[in-house]
């Protein structure tokens, strides 16, 4: 079971009890279950509180203020990556934090099977 990870930009306010709006702009997707595999190296360390919460059955999501926080916790995934399969989909996920982090009305979110 692969968990994707999309970028949604906001595209409408909220009003009253409404919720904003969200669109899909960029997905990494995780058909290999590349990400499952890397989490469960380093699951329960302490060092990734926050990938630690990702539900390959659910759905994690992050608001654009904690990139910074993700993208260090993406830095541990480096440090466990075996193949250049694990190398590269770690390089496509801290591209898309990053570009999360440029944008104060996105969100990104850890969608399992």
């Amino acid at each position: 079971m692969g968990v994707d990870a999309v970028l949604y930009r906001q595209i409408s306010t909220g009003t009253g009890r409404r919720r904003p709006a969200y669109a899909s702009i960029e997905v990494v997707a995780d058909p290999q279950d590349v990400l499952p595999d890397l989490l469960k190296r380093v699951r329960g360390g302490g060092r990734t509180p926050l990938l630690d919460r990702v539900d390959p059955l659910g759905e994690l999501t992050v608001e654009a203020g904690r990139m910074p926080q993700l993208l260090a916790e993406l830095r541990c995934l480096a440090e466990v990556a075996r193949t250049p399969a694990e190398v590269d989909h770690v390089l496509r996920l801290a591209r898309l934090v990053r570009r999360c982090a440029d944008r104060r009305d996105a969100e990104i979110r850890f969608e399992g099977d």
